[in-house]
């Protein structure tokens, strides 16, 4: 193991958040910013539709907060949604000063505005139908300029450093060298995103194997909500080719839901019809699916005029071209596909973990602003809300990394030249979280996963000492530790309730709580709030 890279401020994971969170500490800190990837392969780069804030004096931030308490399944808690709500055109404003050019009403400097399900107005703030690649885009430039922030891609973190419930780091797997590398720093900051490769149809990138939420648990962080994984209704759906989002924002600007006999279905199972929240809409699609026996539903858009439908989502038009479909004439084949965890790392409204020093933000965090179902485009605006609050807090501290240097011995001298992982059964997981941890999920199955997912994960644990580590075998660990959660916490929830949709249960319960879990614990823990400390 090499010596240890010494920082201020130790970021894990390179999109909205973590990127907002660097540049907003650059100016006071020495920061490193740490990913797997080359820097532009996180979850946000893909998220198509916007940013969710109120920017129109016809909207509210009380309409805001309403529709997602709403949309949450009575799981939101209340504070977090009038946190974020309440710090989102400043979150948009702060973009636009580090030069995110969002798109403008035709010949005017009005912002173009869009709706999305579940929303009572028009207030997504978007670029075309690209707003995440953009923001990632921009905001990564001046995070690779900035003098003060070093940046170290294709580096897999294995796991956090602590001592007496304090952070101190990380080890890392250097990707190019297979070397371990050690980073110390006075806070760390997960924003490593979701864990939705939980699932064999996914619309996240390859590596969104919760790997932040996985550390942080075996750390002794609080994880709560894993059960409620959503399901986003519309993704592209092609025999052999990778998955591909169809954003939301053209069923908000009149994509009609069709089978393949032109028929819409979506008014029978809501009044709001395509514009109900995500869990409502998937649960019709998959429902409408079995009953008719198809591979696939339509999303129609053609109707608008071909010129509107290429200003507005030339990234969805040009993929869908590139596969044989005009938008402008056709109707697109949809199916839903795994999208964004909305549980994940207990945080209250700073970003502060039950770890002292240590943070979480973004995705993989669990701030209780989504729930028990995200709503449209409030994705990457808690990512930029919270970083800045992450920031702010982390300003009015002091401490030093000194105390650190003691702790880089807790990760034990392993060599990389290991035994090699003879069998890797992340495709085993992946099935099993499908087909019986999915969209409409029962008992039986529920448990049948849980001991499947446990076995997995048991088996491993019992060569890991041995291992070689590579990104694969750390991936894959992180994948079974996350599955058994989330099928434990779902096989436990005897209610339906947003995403969480049970035919043994199927009425939501007179009191909503949260599930949270903590190693060592024995039984999940319920509580009404998932966190009170206010920013």
């Amino acid at each position: 193991m090499s010596n240890p890279k010494v920082y201020d401020i130790l970021v894990i994971g390179s999109g909205a958040a973590g990127l907002g969170l660097a540049l907003s500490l650059a100016a006071r800190y020495n920061i490193a910013v740490v990913c797997k990837d080359d820097g532009l392969a996180s979850s946000s780069q893909y998220a198509q539709g916007g940013i969710a804030a109120v920017m129109d004096q016809a909207d509210s931030t009380a309409s805001h907060i309403q529709d997602t308490i709403k949309a949450g399944g009575g799981l939101c808690d209340p504070h977090a949604v009038e946190f974020i709500v309440n710090h989102g055109k400043a979150a948009i404003e702060w973009l636009m000063q580090h030069g995110v050019q969002f798109t403008l009403k035709p010949s005017s400097n009005d912002l173009h505005l869009t709706q999305e399900g579940g929303h009572s107005y028009r207030r997504v703030v978007h670029t075309d139908d690209k707003t995440g690649a953009i923001v990632v885009k921009t905001l990564a430039q001046q995070v690779r300029d900035h003098p003060n922030i070093t940046c170290f891609t294709e580096y897999t973190a294995i796991d956090l450093l602590t001592e007496n419930n304090r952070c101190y780091g990380a080890a890392f797997l250097n990707n190019k060298t297979g070397e371990f590398e050690t980073f110390l720093a006075s806070f760390v900051v997960l924003a490593t995103g979701g864990a939705s490769q939980m699932y064999l149809h996914t619309s996240s990138p390859g590596h969104t194997t919760g790997d932040g939420i996985a550390m942080a648990y075996r750390a002794g962080a609080q994880i709560a909500n894993l059960e409620f994984n959503q399901f986003h209704p519309t993704s592209f759906y092609h025999p052999s080719g990778d998955p591909f989002l169809i954003t939301e924002v053209i069923r908000g600007e009149g994509g009609k839901l069709i089978l393949p006999d032109g028929s819409r279905f979506m008014e029978k199972y809501d009044e709001r019809g395509e514009m109900a929240p995500r869990d409502i809409v998937t649960r019709a699609i998959d429902k409408e699916m079995k009953e008719h026996k198809l591979d696939y539903v339509l999303l129609d858009i053609s109707h608008k005029p071909a010129e509107f439908i290429q200003r507005y989502f030339p990234t969805v038009y040009a993929h869908c071209l590139d596969s044989g479909i005009d938008i402008t004439k056709q109707a697109i084949p949809v199916v839903p596909a795994a999208h964004y965890s909305c549980g994940g790392i207990v945080t209250n409204l700073s970003g502060e973990t039950n770890i002292k020093n240590l943070f979480a933000i973004g995705e993989t965090a669990c701030t209780g602003l989504h729930g028990a179902n995200r709503m449209a485009s409030n994705s990457l605006l808690e990512c930029l809300v919270m970083a800045m609050s992450a920031a702010k807090k982390i300003t009015s501290c002091s401490d030093t990394v000194g105390a650190a240097l003691a702790a880089a011995r807790l990760f034990h001298d392993r060599q990389p030249q290991g035994s090699p992982l003879q069998l890797n059964r992340s495709n085993e997981i992946r099935s099993i979280m499908w087909n019986k941890v999915g969209i409409v999920r029962n008992q039986k199955e529920l448990a049948e996963a849980v001991a499947e997912l446990n076995e997995i994960k048991n088996s491993l644990a019992k060569i890991w000492p041995q291992l070689r580590l590579t990104q694969d075998a750390i991936e894959y660990r992180n994948l079974a530790e996350n599955a058994y959660l989330a099928a434990l916490m779902a096989k436990n929830r005897h209610e339906s309730r947003g995403l969480h949709f049970t035919v043994d249960f199927p009425s939501a319960r007179p009191v909503a709580k949260n599930s949270i879990m903590q190693i060592g614990q024995t039984q999940i823990q319920y509580q009404t709030a998932i966190q009170t400390t206010k920013a």
